[in-house]
């Protein structure tokens, strides 16, 4: 059993473990030659400090009945969640560089029915959020003090069952629930301001009902932070709004909507190495 919430967190060491999962994610989409890369790198530092430093978890029982839930609604940064799921021990590291390949356990979207560690398929966007409701409900019930997590897109809230997900988490007082907005402001069309405004994302969230903390998505300790207050507020469900960078920690990825979904060529995934390697 890994019961994380409890530690005092080692911040060198999760920025070393953020560093690895980087790098993990560039190896696999580039022997994949498939996947999305900006989204997951944005996501990995949010994913590093949920799993690592906050979540009750036990990778030796993935069926854990006390175990903290997370949903990755953003189902497409999958390859951040499985190099994270693997360094905990869900599966074994060679399984990583299988992704998206025929019969591999670890498929372009989150796969609950092949892939430890997983609790729900995704990657219809706007639909986490609901599945994440349920789960909360569902704990409260139990009484088993399980929290739900759950990582949007900010591209991924301008669907309209976010919204109603959102109303709904409110009603019910979902107090046990942690939303965690990954804003990069690039979706695959490009910036969210010209696709579809956002702003002003943080009051939309507080007039829903939700206690609502801003923080630098890549930052640990104002991640942890928010992740601790969010499990100390009683009364509402929690959204944090983490402020990110597409493509994270290699420098021609940064802030390039064209990376959204097209992983490393050669080129690419060799200069991406240099650069994590020497971080």
């Amino acid at each position: 059993m890994v019961k994380k919430s409890k530690e005092i967190p080692d911040i060198s060491r999760l920025r070393e473990t953020a560093r690895q999962v980087r790098l993990d994610i560039v190896e696999m989409l580039h022997r994949a030659n498939s996947g999305h890369t900006g989204g997951s790198l944005s996501a990995t530092d949010i994913l590093v400090a949920l799993f690592f430093a906050q979540m009750r978890l036990n990778p030796q029982d993935p069926c854990w009945p006390v175990r903290d839930r997370f949903v990755l609604s953003k189902g497409h940064a999958a390859p951040a969640l499985y190099a994270v799921l693997s360094r905990l021990g869900f599966f074994p590291r060679e399984e990583l560089f299988t992704l998206r390949q025929f019969g591999s356990s670890l498929q372009g979207h989150p796969d609950s029915s092949c892939t430890p560690g997983v609790e729900v398929p995704t990657g219809s966007l706007g639909q986490g959020l609901s599945i994440a409701n349920g789960m909360a409900l569902a704990a409260r019930l139990n009484g088993n003090g399980v929290r739900v997590y759950a990582l949007l897109g900010d591209g991924e809230i301008q669907e309209g069952q976010i919204w109603e997900a959102a109303m709904s988490a409110a009603h019910y007082h979902l107090d046990n629930l942690t939303a965690i907005l990954d804003r990069n402001r690039l979706q695959i069309d490009g910036h969210t301001a010209e696709v579809m405004s956002l702003e002003p994302v943080a009051q939309k969230w507080e007039a829903f009902g939700w206690h609502t903390l801003e923080v630098n998505g890549h930052d640990f300790p104002e991640l942890l932070d928010a992740l601790k207050d969010a499990e100390k507020f009683k009364g509402r469900p929690t959204m944090i709004i983490a402020h990110t960078v597409k493509g994270k920690g290699v420098s021609i990825f940064e802030n390039q909507v064209k990376y959204h979904g097209v992983a490393p060529n050669k080129e690419e995934y060799e200069q991406a190495l240099k650069e994590l390697q020497a971080d």
